[in-house]
């Protein structure tokens, strides 16, 4: 049976629509003190929780939908965790910060089997978890709505950690070359970001991220190309808080496509597949 969060309804009727499986009807409500509650339904053998926790009440519905899991008579229990929040802060930046993912896993850990994430910001991140822990890759999805006549195509990653991604969607499109900027990070808010040496001139641009937040760095990314004919952005996580979709509008960006990770207007890809052929080996 899957269990959705609040936050991630479309991608989990997905997933139980891959894997054949219930989805059941989670009743979420709020207290006029603003703690919340969960209900599920009765449950016969394994439950898939499905939740992007993408703000602090969203960790909070998630280890509820755990506990209640249990209470409902699962007999395992594995946590699908399309988004992981706090998963950036990996490590302590400044002296007396926590490492808040692994703070985040291990209160994960203790109401599941096993975890399942999708593209982690950092494949590290898996180990802070006290039970196994696998990451799904969706990135190959996101060429599916690319135009199918793009010309000369470049797929740009933000930095060289992450060119894996634009091979994966460079990969998914059939054609094209992989390149990436040069990312300058002088605190942990702080970046810039220089253009690649590849020529894009006349050129198609696919940039590629794994996450998107306030869109600042990646439009001043967009904004410092020579002369490209389009460009347009992937995510896997679409967060674009407050204007970031604006940002990149006016940086000249023809379209956004993210996965349903995190549930925006632009999450034209899902990322049940991905997940579901995951799930199907565990």
């Amino acid at each position: 049976m899957i269990l959705s969060g609040s936050a991630t309804q479309q991608l989990a009727a997905a997933l139980a629509a891959e894997l054949g499986d219930d989805l059941a009807r989670v009743e979420y409500e709020s207290f006029p003190d603003g703690e919340h509650i969960v209900r599920v339904p009765p449950i016969d053998g394994r439950a898939v929780v499905v939740a992007s926790t993408v703000s602090s009440d969203a960790h909070v519905e998630l280890l509820q939908l755990q506990d209640a899991a249990h209470e409902a008579g699962a007999d395992e229990i594995v946590t699908v965790i399309p988004y992981m929040g706090y998963a950036r802060q990996d490590e302590a930046f400044e002296p007396g910060e926590p490492v808040s993912a692994r703070t985040m896993a291990r209160a994960i850990s203790t109401g599941t089997d096993r975890v399942v994430t999708v593209c982690p910001h950092e494949q590290s991140v898996l180990g802070f978890f006290d039970v196994p822990a696998t990451g799904v890759d969706a990135s190959a999805h996101l060429a599916n709505p690319l135009p199918a006549d793009l010309a000369d195509p470049v797929f740009l990653a933000p930095d060289e950690g992450a060119v894996g991604l634009a091979q994966s969607v460079r990969d998914g499109y059939g054609v094209g070359e992989t390149d990436h900027f040069e990312k300058h990070r002088h605190s942990g808010s702080d970046v810039t970001v220089t253009p690649s040496d590849v020529d894009v001139s006349g050129r198609d641009v696919v940039v590629v991220d794994d996450i998107i937040a306030t869109g600042s760095t990646m439009s001043e990314a967009v904004g410092e190309l020579d002369d490209p004919a389009r460009v347009y952005v992937t995510c896997v996580h679409p967060l674009l808080v407050g204007n970031a979709r604006l940002k990149l509008a006016n940086a000249g960006v023809e379209a956004v496509y993210g996965t349903d990770t995190i549930e925006r207007a632009v999450s034209t890809v899902s990322a049940a597949p991905a997940v579901a052929e995951t799930l199907q080996s565990l």
